[in-house]
């Protein structure tokens, strides 16, 4: 900076002086060489390894051996004891990812919240004849689960209630199914509605059969001996007392707001009748006891083989719940490694850590890849490596109540990850079977692709995931983020930051119950450890790449293109017309951008050695590559559901909708069969809502006003 001292001036004298005096200039030398190597930027991530031909990636790969012993003995110690979130059993869980977090060399820190959580405190079911004496007491017990080590299972925010009412089976309790149910002559009102796992959100099968009148539901899922405990809210994600704001205490201490359990906004969040996941064995005591017009033939292969009615009774079911709806402390953990170049940008990789019961799968294999992840970094920085931008490893708390941790997190610090959030990389149930599975923002895939092409295949030799994953789908499969079923909620739908999510295997028997335990990821789920190893190096190696490339690797003319495939199988739905002109008016802009974008990236690449004037134009350039996907939120949101802000991936309001994407659209598309008038009005108002906001991410990618 200039000095703020006189110009100083110089005599002929001065000049002899210094001249008589050169031992005066070499120190005077020797102390602006030693200032002005002071003022130099440490070594970054470019020139850490400069002495050696091995690059970050190489050396976080190179530390593969013996990594699936490392991420079995952390997912061995991890599920020991069950976890469930809000419970003393969740706090040495806590401690130990804090710890391995610490040993690995990253800083650490951890935030605590305050939701609403829910747990079950009483509950009881019987089977009694149409006379009302009882017939048979039925257990509510797991039989996977005989010394009851873990929670007893239930569904959480399902309300105290009780039921003495005929049962209907309503097989997954589908709105087809129970127009199949009107068919036969059959209603569920003030009875007791059976249901069976496998389609859908349970939440929704309670809201469906609520609707219908049903007094309560009872789900039943695989035989295999375990049940399957989850959360019944609807409408959002995080705390239900507090939506939109984080669940904290006040500054200065003292209670945060909180609306009270009697608001209308709360009070929609939560399921209107009792509910509660059963066995399939109970499910079968009830089902063989009922009359009534026969089981449909596409229903059949439920708990009984040999069920022949759907109901309602003779028998009667006797049950009843008691809730324990209480707030509790949870506590999420960070280990941070600060960007040497631009610390105000953040690479963001996510796992939750609590579980309904042991958590081997359902979320802990996904946890102990994190730690992996985090042992690989630690190396690197002991190596000299930095990353340009800074990285976040976050271990989140109460995902199963409705992605309370993440949330929270993001609510509190919304207004800092709006503006510096590159990337959320999300992993939850890391490994749950064979197949290798990806969901992203479109913008991600190129690169997703390209760093599957560097992974060793887990399961055949001489393959990578990428020929195997492109083996399996006939090409490459990536879905959209448009649900709500993980941690990416809120950081892509109300955040808006680009996302991805990662997973081996497609869906798992034992999923939130007693049977998620090392035994059965040990004998079966992975025996070696190897796809947790093959998730680990995927999800290290995008954050390395996301965190160190000079100019961001993504791609928007992947997004144009997948926003076509969406419009036009969007006009087939609505059978064509001009409905969508708007859209496609928008895309082509967005495309012709996407174009412009990607040939200047190539060019600041080839900048990549040039310094002062070429390192604030990628900046410049990276943030209009990060802001394009925050063009896409509305800040009034969807439609009787504000939260959400998204209007190209968050989640329909039908949870049966088989569109994951324009949610908008989609909504007022359900809507319009109500009020055909009114409706065609406020589907074209949702078309130019995502015709505008595919326009303002062409104007943001771009970098100039219109």
């Amino acid at each position: 900076m200039p000095s703020s001292h006189s110009p100083r001036t110089y005599s002929p004298h001065s000049f002899s002086s210094l001249r008589a005096a050169p031992s005066l200039v070499l120190v005077a030398l020797l102390l602006f060489l030693l200032f002005y190597s002071l003022r130099r930027p440490a070594p970054t991530s470019r020139n850490a390894l400069a002495h050696s031909s091995t690059t970050p990636a190489d050396l976080f790969l190179s530390l593969s051996p013996s990594a699936n012993s490392t991420i079995a003995s952390h997912l061995h110690d991890l599920t020991l004891h069950p976890h469930l979130a809000g419970t003393p059993s969740a706090a040495p869980v806590a401690a130990y990812v804090l710890s391995r977090l610490r040993r690995a060399g990253l800083h650490t820190f951890t935030r605590d919240y305050t939701p609403l959580l829910s747990y079950p405190a009483a509950a009881s079911l019987s089977l009694l004849r149409p006379d009302g004496t009882l017939l048979k007491p039925l257990s509510l017990a797991e039989p996977a689960d005989p010394t009851a080590a873990v929670v007893p299972p239930y569904h959480a925010y399902a309300p105290s209630g009780a039921a003495l009412a005929p049962a209907v089976y309503v097989n997954y309790g589908r709105e087809e199914d129970y127009r199949a149910l009107d068919r036969l002559g059959v209603r569920v009102r003030g009875c007791v509605a059976i249901a069976r796992r496998g389609e859908g959100y349970r939440g929704g099968v309670v809201a469906r059969a609520a609707g219908r009148g049903a007094a309560a539901v009872l789900i039943f899922g695989d035989p295999s001996g375990g049940v399957e405990r989850g959360m019944v809210r609807l409408g959002g994600v995080g705390d239900p007392l507090t939506p939109g704001w984080a669940a904290t205490a006040a500054a200065g201490g003292g209670g945060g707001e909180r609306l009270g359990v009697d608001d209308e906004e709360v009070r929609r969040r939560f399921p209107k009748i009792p509910s509660m996941p059963v066995s399939a064995a109970v499910a079968a005591e009830i089902l063989r006891t009922l009359g009534g017009p026969r089981v449909p033939p596409d229903w059949r292969g439920g708990p009984s083989q040999d069920e022949t009615a759907v109901g309602p009774g003779p028998t009667l079911v006797n049950f009843t719940y008691k809730e324990d709806r209480k707030l509790a402390t949870i506590q999420n953990v960070f280990g941070i490694i600060r960007g040497n170049e631009e610390p105000d940008r953040y690479v963001i990789l996510g796992n939750h850590r609590d579980a309904w019961t042991f958590g081997a799968v359902d979320p802990n294999s996904g946890t102990a890849a994190l730690l992996d992840v985090a042992r690989r970094y630690g190396t690197l920085l002991r190596s000299g490596w930095r990353p340009r931008r800074t990285i976040i490893l976050c271990s989140w708390d109460a995902e199963e109540f409705g992605m309370i941790g993440s949330t929270e997190w993001v609510e509190q610090n919304l207004g800092i990850l709006s503006s510096k959030a590159v990337v959320y990389l999300n992993v939850d149930c890391a490994v749950q079977g064979p197949g290798f599975f990806a969901s992203a923002t479109p913008q991600l895939d190129k690169l997703l692709v390209e760093v599957t092409k560097q992974i060793k295949d887990p399961d055949l030799e001489g393959k990578t995931v990428y020929h195997t994953w492109v083996a399996r789908n006939n090409g490459i499969s990536i879905e959209r983020l448009a649900r709500t079923d993980s941690d990416f909620s809120a950081f892509l739908h109300h955040a808006g930051v680009p996302a991805i999510d990662l997973y081996y295997g497609k869906e798992f028997s034992g999923y939130h119950t007693a049977l998620d335990s090392y035994d059965w990821m040990e004998k079966h789920g992975d025996p070696m450890f190897h796809r947790h190893v093959a998730i680990a190096e995927i999800w290290g190696l995008l954050g390395l790449h996301l965190a160190d490339d000079p100019v961001l690797p993504f791609d928007y003319l992947s997004y144009a293109a997948q926003l076509q495939e969406h419009t036009n199988e969007l006009n087939a739905f609505l059978n064509g017309g001009e409905f969508l002109k708007p859209v496609n008016a928008s895309i082509h802009e967005l495309t012709v951008v996407a174009n412009e974008a990607s040939e200047e990236g190539k060019r600041l690449q080839e900048q990549e050695t040039l310094e002062g004037f070429a390192a604030l134009k990628r900046r410049a350039f990276n943030d209009r590559l990060m802001l394009a996907e925050r063009s896409f939120l509305e800040a009034e949101g969807l439609k009787r559901r504000g939260w959400f802000k998204h209007l190209l991936y968050s989640p329909p309001e039908d949870y049966e909708s088989n569109i994951t994407f324009f949610p908008g659209i989609v909504d007022a598309i359900a809507q319009a069969r109500k009020a055909a008038e009114e409706g065609q009005m406020g589907i074209q108002h949702e078309i130019w809502r995502v015709a505008r906001a595919i326009q303002r991410a062409a104007s943001v990618l771009r970098g100039e006003l219109t």
